[in-house]
């Protein structure tokens, strides 16, 4: 199993300098590669005969072995990893590139590349091969660098396994190492037990199935007043100028602040699911679709005017919506349940959780974002909305197995039959609650993740 490990490195003036040299040198060999390309696509540059552009690894590692003392004499200052580095991420943009075009990559389609800038791409570089790795306990060990000191005890994270590969990148002024090991499988944890379902929300990041609820203290909500007036005194300077490079950064880094007290709230909130129950339950959310905007809606009393949409009102929810974190939930919940041991179950998006009744399967054909709590029209049940969500997503979590491929329930007695739904008027009667089956909403597919364990 790998596993990564990110430390901040503490460099000293002239490290920080060599670190930025290495990332620059990254940067420029993958633009330089990139025009090298664009040269052979034009035409303007042969390639070896064949005809077309190469932009494969070995071929751009060859091209710049053969000009490297030609282009950049001065390419021994650093690493022969940073170079390395910026070329195999040309390749590898190249080829993300040629598989969206040909529909085999997911996601919006890519565009054509283009060329890093200085300013506003992330310096990184990367070590794969030569004598890097863990120095002592407190210190890596980076090529052409030397001796970098951490603020983490890098030696105990790792466990004394050195890393097979080694990244180097600055965010927000600092420096920061993963570290990628290769560590034995975990076995499953015979602490863990019970089950629960994981509502999430605005109002209440998560509501648990059992009862508990973990407040949002909306830490993108509380720096926006001091975002409005950093971006104020941004606006009023000279673009590029040392004073509006100043105020930048000061902008950047209360975003980076709030990013790390988002990761920070996540990560204690997944260690702890993850640590606990034996089975977790979750909603496949679409948090691209739920932030989508709403769509202007023209008046055709007047034509060349549009009417009131809730656009603004809308704005506020979408960022509510991607302050929470729901991607980032998810994705910590898969690989800390991949190492506990714990089984993670994803309910289908469609499953009405929210709608449906957790006493008595009731299904309601419309409940408003207003209505906070939950009233059962059928059995009187009144609970808090998310609690009832809990509930619902628990139980069609923990059994997948009683739906069939239509969705109908499979269970002994009741073949092929479907939950009452009080929307549809059909005539008939309510049947009695000692017959009613609750709806479960687990993903027909079965597998969208199933954690395994030995």
């Amino acid at each position: 199993m790998r596993k990564g490990i990110k430390v901040t490195l503490d460099p000293t003036p002239r490290q920080a300098r060599l670190l930025a040299s290495n990332a620059g040198a990254a940067r420029f060999v993958f633009n330089l590669g990139l025009m090298h390309v664009a040269s052979q696509l034009n035409g303007l540059t042969s390639c070896d005969g064949k005809g077309k552009a190469d932009w494969s690894m070995p071929a751009l590692r060859r091209w710049w072995n053969e000009w490297k003392d030609e282009i950049a004499p001065w390419w021994r200052e650093n690493s022969k990893e940073a170079y390395t580095s910026g070329l195999q991420s040309l390749s590898d943009a190249f080829s993300n590139y040629f598989a969206s075009r040909d529909g085999d990559r997911k996601g919006e389609r890519m565009g054509w590349l283009k060329p890093r800038s200085k300013r506003r791409t992330t310096p990184k570089f990367t070590y794969t091969t030569g004598s890097f790795g863990v120095a002592d306990t407190y210190g890596l060990k980076l090529p052409r660098i030397g001796r970098v000191h951490c603020m983490e005890n890098v030696e105990k994270l790792t466990g004394g396994i050195q890393p097979s590969r080694m990244t180097i990148s600055r965010h927000d002024g600092r420096w920061y190492a993963s570290l990628l090991i290769e560590v034995p499988d975990p076995q499953p944890s015979t602490t863990l037990e019970g089950h629960v379902g994981v509502d999430l929300g605005v109002k209440h990041i998560a509501t648990l199935s059992d009862g508990a609820t973990v407040e949002n203290p909306h830490t993108l909500k509380a720096s926006m007043r001091r975002q409005r007036r950093i971006q104020r005194k941004l606006n009023r300077r000279k673009k590029g100028s040392e004073r509006w490079l100043e105020a930048k950064r000061e902008l950047q880094h209360v975003a980076a602040r709030v990013a790390r007290q988002r990761r920070d709230r996540m990560d204690k909130l997944t260690t702890m699911l993850a640590t606990t129950y034996a089975d977790i339950s979750i909603e496949d959310l679409n948090v691209k679709g739920m932030t989508k905007r709403p769509k202007a809606k023209a008046d055709t009393n007047n034509p060349g005017r549009y009417l009131p949409n809730g656009r603004k009102a809308k704005a506020g929810l979408n960022r509510e919506i991607l302050d929470a974190g729901f991607g980032m939930f998810r994705r910590m919940l898969e690989y800390k349940c991949a190492r506990t041991g714990a089984r993670l179950h994803i309910v289908n998006r469609w499953y009405p959780s929210s709608r449906t009744c957790s006493n008595c399967g009731t299904v309601k054909a419309k409940l408003s974002l207003k209505e906070r709590v939950y009233v059962c029209d059928q059995c009187g049940l009144v609970i808090d909305r998310d609690h009832n969500a809990a509930i619902n997503i628990d139980v069609a979590g923990s059994a997948p197995e009683t739906l069939n491929a239509c969705g109908g329930c499979i269970r002994p007695g009741n073949p092929g039959r479907h939950p009452k739904d009080p929307s549809s008027n059909t005539g008939r009667k309510h049947e009695p609650s000692s017959e009613k089956r609750i709806r479960l909403g687990a993903d027909t597919r079965k597998s969208v993740l199933q954690t395994k364990t030995n």
